[in-house]
């Protein structure tokens, strides 16, 4: 056993997530890989690329060398100009292509995940450009493979993993930037109390505190008369937190008590994935 323990949860989130998409996408006839998805400009097909891209890239395979066409319209920061590469490098192949190369590169990725001697704290290159721990960049593959599970499922009409253990390394990278949304990008008065409840496969509450410099905490204790306090569902606050629906489209799943000003910046800031 050569896998520190603190990397085996996030290696088992995304094992049980890539299998699950390899399952999803190995039956589709080829207009299936076509349908769009909640990601702007991506198709099923485009949402594969990007996976087996970022996963070649944790390889360390050379990045391809490929020039955009000059109208994608949904590339619009350098960091989408980047993912897109992957993506449109790929965007002839057919589904045998597909297949094949996901096939590929899960087992070798795999393989890698099993062979990992590295400790967690190892700074390593992320599919991001950046230097990060090995730890994070293990938790936002988990992370990012599963939320693309939820955008290919939503696309193909199988719903299904939203207790998985990806769900779980989810919830806590998503609960550890909630302070952040609401005292610094939402500017959440000093002294504010955020509830978040939040219902379904995956159930929480927890309270971001703002204090009188502005600057936010969280915790699960219960609060008595907080400033607002949002209650939603699981799939809700994630395809908020993910940026892959407006806050308006989904109003009606959203109850707000208290400040409802203070809660529509929030939500309006809640995306938190480009």
């Amino acid at each position: 056993m050569t896998v520190h323990p603190s990397l085996q949860s996030s290696i088992d989130a995304w094992t049980h997530s890539i299998e699950a998409i390899a399952e999803l996408v190995t039956p589709l006839v080829e207009g299936e890989w076509s349908r769009a998805t909640d990601l702007p400009g991506w198709s099923v097909r485009d949402v594969i690329s990007h996976i087996i891209g970022l996963e070649c890239e944790m390889l360390g395979d050379p990045r391809p060398i490929h020039t955009l066409p000059r109208d994608l319209y949904h590339v619009r920061t350098e960091s989408a100009r980047r993912m897109e590469v992957q993506v449109d490098v790929r965007r002839h192949h057919t589904a045998p292509e597909m297949l094949g190369e996901l096939e590929y590169t899960v087992i070798r990725r795999s393989r890698q995940l099993r062979n990992e001697s590295r400790q967690p704290d190892a700074v390593v290159r992320s599919p991001l450009d950046e230097d990060r721990t090995l730890e994070f960049v293990l938790q936002q593959r988990a992370f990012d493979v599963w939320v693309h599970e939820q955008d290919l499922r939503r696309a193909l009409g199988k719903p299904g993993n939203l207790d998985s253990p990806g769900a779980h390394v989810t919830r806590d990278l998503l609960l550890k930037v909630l302070p952040g949304v609401v005292a610094k990008r939402a500017q959440a008065p000093a002294d504010s109390v955020v509830v978040f409840d939040v219902s379904g496969p995956v159930e929480f509450m927890r309270t971001v505190r703002v204090d009188a410099e502005g600057n936010g905490t969280i915790n699960g204790s219960v609060s008595l008369g907080p400033t607002v306090t949002l209650a939603l569902d699981w799939d809700t606050f994630v395809r908020l937190a993910c940026g892959r629906v407006r806050p308006a489209a989904v109003a009606d799943q959203v109850k707000i008590d208290g400040d409802h000003e203070l809660a529509e910046t929030i939500l309006d800031h809640f995306a938190v994935t480009p």
